[in-house]
């Protein structure tokens, strides 16, 4: 199986973002209508809830709903308000040793459903680059000019509430907060829809793991790995269960060897059991960030693909995943 990833400069949504927006509407409304969902809010609510909580994306929030023009459902999308239940998987290790501090990151996912594109964007004046997901603003992982990185993983439970999707909690993040601990009182106070985890890393070498949920109280976590589990609640099967737990303790592992490089450690998230080869959930890309350097180096096996903040190139690349597993 293939895919091709294109790497794309665009500091305010214009006209480029709404063809590939209407490209991908299809997809964007299987997303926002996906099963076991509770009925979405209309366009009004979604925009007071964006306005209470996040105020600083309304503009930006306006502005796409204007490009696309008087369309209910679109602006519902275009919110990430009360988006529907998604399982993925995910891997991310915080390393503070020599070349850190950094952060290593596999992303898990069915290959065909993610966005091609990683994007340079300045929608306040401070660049942000991301994997960008979804139709619009929403990030995967992503570093902004102060050296702020944030990456998020599933949480690992199935609770649905009133909130917003991750990827666009991400993005607020990345768009308003220059550390740690900004990130996580931004992070502890954004209702959140879905069980999710976000590890942020600063250029200090500060870092820290906020577990959410939207049938619980936000939690600071210092361990150095985050999967797809939480501190006491259990995943959502034992086959999930185990395979989290494994992935967190091979990464854990890695880093308490006294020998471990940061070269090692990502070599060691382009082999199994932390990548992994399964039309279910397959790893679509890894990501070592690089916030003292300002650097994001983006991973397959075989492949290194670097972007930096103030030299963003733009650019594309198709990579070859051979035969998936089932």
């Amino acid at each position: 199986m293939q895919k091709r990833f294109v790497a794309l400069r665009e500091d305010q949504p214009g006209q480029p973002w709404l063809t590939r927006f209407q490209s991908g509407r299809e997809e964007a409304e299987r997303w926002y209508l996906g099963d076991g969902r509770a009925s979405p809010s209309t366009s009004r609510e979604c925009r007071e809830a964006l306005r209470r909580h996040m105020p600083e994306l309304l503009p930006s929030y306006d502005h796409v709903c204007s490009l696309v023009g008087d369309d209910e459902l679109a602006h519902q999308i275009l919110s990430h308000y009360r988006p529907p239940p998604l399982l993925f998987g995910c891997t991310q290790a915080v390393w503070l040793g020599s070349d850190g501090p950094a952060l290593v990151r596999n992303y898990d996912f069915p290959i065909q459903i993610v966005s091609d594109h990683f994007e340079s964007t300045s929608w306040f004046g401070r660049e942000v680059i991301c994997k960008a997901q979804r139709p619009w603003g929403g990030c995967l992982d992503g570093m902004n000019a102060a050296g702020l990185v944030a990456s998020a993983t599933f949480g690992g439970s199935r609770a649905q509430g009133l909130g917003f999707s991750i990827i666009l909690i991400l993005r607020y993040v990345l768009e308003t907060c220059s550390s740690v601990p900004e990130g996580i009182e931004v992070l502890r106070r954004i209702p959140i829809a879905l069980s999710q985890n976000v590890t942020l890393l600063d250029v200090s070498g500060a870092y820290a793991t906020v577990f959410l949920g939207p049938d619980r109280i936000p939690a600071v976590s210092k361990v150095p790995v985050c999967t797809n589990h939480q501190e006491n609640h259990a995943p959502i099967g034992p086959a999930d269960t185990t395979e989290t737990v494994l992935r967190q303790q091979v990464a854990l592992l890695a880093l308490e060897d006294p020998e471990m490089t940061l070269e090692n450690l990502t070599a060691s998230f382009l082999r199994p059991p932390l990548y992994r080869h399964t039309q279910r959930s397959a790893t679509v890309y890894s990501a070592v960030y690089r916030p003292a350097e300002l650097r994001v180096d983006y991973l397959w096996p075989g492949k290194s693909w670097t972007q930096r903040i103030s030299h963003f190139e733009t650019g594309e690349y198709t990579h070859d995943y051979g035969d998936l597993c089932s």
